[in-house]
């Protein structure tokens, strides 16, 4: 059998053809695993959503609503009184990108709890934020007293030691979920018995 010479044509070929396969190889290894991605991902929100809104009353039911570019997890008890919201939110300003939270906002308007989905900041700096040191610091308060950016902007947060714009975008966060929620409550409060 004689060899094929190699040619430009030959190449453009070749490459077009591994292409065109590994892209199919690549489609098709999505398809099967995104299933399962999916509910790794709806695991993870729903047990956040728990850890940010667990207080002494049982939720019976949750709604969620996508506002702008926010979701509200709103939760309900058994006799369907508002409990609070658990807000999916973020801040792009962090120094290693987008940071995702979930914000639990009971009907008073008071912060619960804080939980943070995702992060990219500097192991041993940034990323600090997971730690309940720093994301404790927000529990049962009161955004109308206390100022949702870090010391050094005049506020009243604790910044994580050498990582201001990490803590910062924390605080945004935060602040961006109290916004909404201020903002919807009446149309939250009307999905239940609290009229």
């Amino acid at each position: 059998m004689a060899k094929k010479e190699s040619t430009l044509k030959n190449m453009i070929v070749a490459l077009m053809v591994i292409t065109i396969v590994s892209g199919g190889v690549l489609g098709f290894i999505y398809g099967l695993t995104k299933p399962a991605i999916d509910q790794v991902e709806a695991n993870k929100n729903i047990a956040a959503i728990n850890e940010v809104l667990k207080t002494d009353v049982a939720i019976a039911r949750t709604e969620a609503q996508v506002i702008e570019d926010l979701t509200y997890n709103l939760a309900f008890d058994a006799d369907d009184n508002f409990i609070g919201a658990a807000v999916k939110t973020y801040s792009n300003n962090g120094f290693g990108g987008k940071v995702e939270l979930m914000v639990g906002i009971l009907n008073n308007g008071y912060i619960n709890k804080v939980s943070v989905l995702s992060q990219a900041e500097t192991p041993g700096l940034g990323a600090n934020m997971v730690n309940e040191k720093f994301k404790g610091q927000f529990s049962n308060k009161n955004p109308k007293e206390f100022i949702l950016k870090v010391k050094k902007d005049g506020g009243d947060v604790d910044a994580i030691t050498a990582a201001t714009i990490s803590s910062r975008a924390v605080s945004e966060a935060i602040q961006k979920a109290v916004d909404g929620f201020e903002a919807n409550k009446d149309q939250f409060l009307k999905g239940g018995n609290n009229e």
